[in-house]
C-alpha cells in the first residue's frame, strides 16, 4: 500500500487537471491522488474519470454538488485519506502554482523531523512569481498579521501546499475546523501547533496560474482578517490534547 496521497480540490480546472495528474504520477515516489471536485461545469470531473482508466488504483475522485468551499473539500479529503490509512497526506492546488516536484521535498522533511510541513513562500524572502505587487503585499502582510494575533511563528500561514502525517489529522478534531476559505489554512496550522505538533516550513517558489481562473475574492480575505481574531479568542477557552 503506497503511503502518500495528494488531495487536490477542483472547480473549473479543465485546463490544468490532466497535466497535473500525469505529472504527479511521473514522480519517482508512488503518490496517489484524490480529486475533490465541486460540481465543475467545465467538465473537470469527466476528465478525471476518463483518466481513472489509465490509473485505476491510484487516481480517486469525490464529486460534490456545487461550490462548498476549500476548507470542507480538504476536510472531506482528510477523512477519506485517514480511512484509507495513508501515512502522508498532502494539500496542493491544481493550477501548477505549486510545483509537483516539491512534493518529494515536503515528504522528506516530514519523514525527517516534522509532523507537518509547509511549502513556504516567505521563509526565505518573498518567492512569488507572476503575482501583482498588491496581491504579494496582501498575502505577505496577512501572514504578519496572523503571527501578531496568534503568536505562532509561521512565516506563511496562508500557504496551501502542505504535508501532514496521519497522526496530526487523527488528533485534530476535524469537525471543529470552521473556516471554509483561505482562513482554513490558517486555522489548520494554528490548531496543529496548539496540539503540540512540530510544524516546519521549507522554501518553495510559488508561480501564479497561467491557465484557468483564480478563486480569490474579497469575501475570502475578509474571513481571514476577522476569523483570525475569532479563532484566537475561542482558543483561550479550548483544550488541545497533545498528539
Amino acid at each position: 500500500m503506497p503511503d502518500s496521497i495528494v488531495i487536490i480540490p477542483t472547480y473549473n480546472e479543465k485546463e490544468n487537471i490532466e497535466r497535473m495528474i500525469h505529472k504527479v504520477f511521473s514522480l519517482v515516489h508512488d503518490f496517489h491522488l484524490l480529486i475533490i471536485d465541486d460540481g465543475s461545469p467545465d467538465g473537470t470531473a469527466k476528465i478525471v474519470k476518463t483518466l481513472q482508466r489509465d490509473y485505476p488504483d491510484k487516481l480517486h475522485i469525490i464529486e460534490r454538488a456545487g461550490k462548498l468551499g476549500l476548507g470542507t473539500a480538504y476536510i472531506t479529503g482528510f477523512k477519506w485519506a485517514i480511512a484509507n490509512h495513508y501515512d502522508y497526506i498532502f494539500e496542493m492546488d491544481a493550477d501548477f502554482s505549486h510545483n509537483p516536484d516539491d512534493l518529494l521535498r515536503l515528504r522528506q522533511a516530514c519523514i525527517e523531523d516534522a509532523d507537518a510541513v509547509v511549502g513556504s513562500r516567505y521563509i526565505k524572502g518573498v518567492n512569488v512569481v507572476n503575482w501583482p505587487m498588491s496581491r504579494v503585499l496582501m498575502s505577505y502582510f496577512a501572514s504578519v498579521y496572523v503571527r501578531f494575533i496568534t503568536g505562532i511563528d509561521t512565516q506563511d500561514s496562508t500557504a496551501g501546499f502542505m504535508c501532514y502525517k496521519r497522526k496530526v489529522l487523527e488528533t485534530i478534531q476535524l469537525d471543529k475546523i470552521k473556516f471554509v476559505g483561505y482562513a482554513f489554512q490558517i486555522e489548520m496550522k494554528f490548531t496543529t501547533i496548539k496540539h503540540g505538533f512540530k510544524l516546519k516550513e521549507i522554501p518553495i517558489i510559488f508561480t501564479d496560474r497561467t491557465a484557468g481562473t483564480s478563486k480569490m475574492s474579497k469575501g475570502i480575505f475578509k474571513e481571514a482578517v476577522f476569523g483570525v481574531l475569532q479563532m484566537k479568542f475561542n482558543s483561550i477557552f479550548r483544550k488541545y490534547p497533545e498528539g
